[in-house]
């Protein structure tokens, strides 16, 4: 039965054979393929393995303590820029010095509170301060001496404490690195000196130097100043002039 017969050549009837045997093959495989293609979409997704659900559950945990850190850092430099700050912040703040971790955020520093300014008194930005050095060049053994004058900038009329124990007059080296000398620091003053200053009114002081270095309280040597350039600044309370510049030659 496999042998061929018939009226032609047998080579004719293989050839017919093998294609028909190599139709009956590609058609098959796209029977199968079809098939596949099919069923294959509804196959479930394979459980993932308990080092991936680790690893899944440890990266969830860490993003959700850096949210929360993230959300405490927020609270507590709201706190910080805008004054007042609910229990919130205060409960973050003192959780974090409890747990004795270290913070990145610079410490805050409190800045003392201004002195209280009494009604009717001339407020520091009512205030202007301006010093000025009688001679630009002073002889070394001379005493420099230096006016400084205090107008009234604002609008209204006010009363101020200008007394001799709240002006200063300090000298510095020319880079302004290093105090060398102030009026309080050997002879303090206590008497007021309230003065009545309209708008645009001058409260107008001169000042003597010994030429000589001192620090507050006075208690150690002081020492003569030799040749150089140096500058000399005012104030009061919490107004301070511009360095006027000044020169001591041999």
């Amino acid at each position: 039965m496999l042998e061929p017969t018939g009226p032609l050549p047998p080579e004719i009837y293989w050839r017919r054979r093998v294609l028909a045997l190599g139709v009956a093959v590609v058609v098959l495989a796209l029977v199968i393929w079809l098939v596949v293609s099919l069923t294959g979409g509804d196959e479930a997704e394979p459980e993932p393995t308990a080092a991936e659900v680790s690893t899944s559950a440890t990266t969830t945990t860490a993003d959700a303590s850096a949210d929360a850190a993230s959300a405490s850092s927020t609270r507590d430099g709201g706190g910080a820029s805008g004054g007042s700050q609910g229990s919130g912040g205060s409960s973050s703040s003192s959780g974090a010095s409890a747990s004795g971790g270290s913070s990145s955020a610079p410490a805050t520093t409190t800045a003392a509170a201004p002195a209280p300014v009494l009604p009717g008194q001339c407020p520091d930005q009512s205030l202007a301060v301006r010093v000025t050095s009688e001679e630009p060049n002073y002889k070394v053994g001379s005493e420099p001496e230096f006016t400084i004058v205090i107008t009234n900038i604002g609008t209204t009329q006010c009363e101020r404490d200008l007394g001799a124990g709240l002006q200063q007059v300090l000298v510095y080296t020319l880079d302004g690195n290093q105090r060398l000398w102030a009026n309080t620091d050997c002879f303090p003053e206590s008497t007021a000196d309230v003065r009545s200053l309209a708008p645009g009114d001058q409260a107008a002081y001169s000042v003597k130097w010994s030429a000589t270095t001192s620090e507050p309280g006075c208690e150690t040597p002081r020492e003569p100043v030799g040749p150089g350039a140096y500058t000399v600044v005012g104030q009061l309370g919490g107004v301070r002039s511009a360095p006027e510049p000044f020169n001591i030659v041999p």
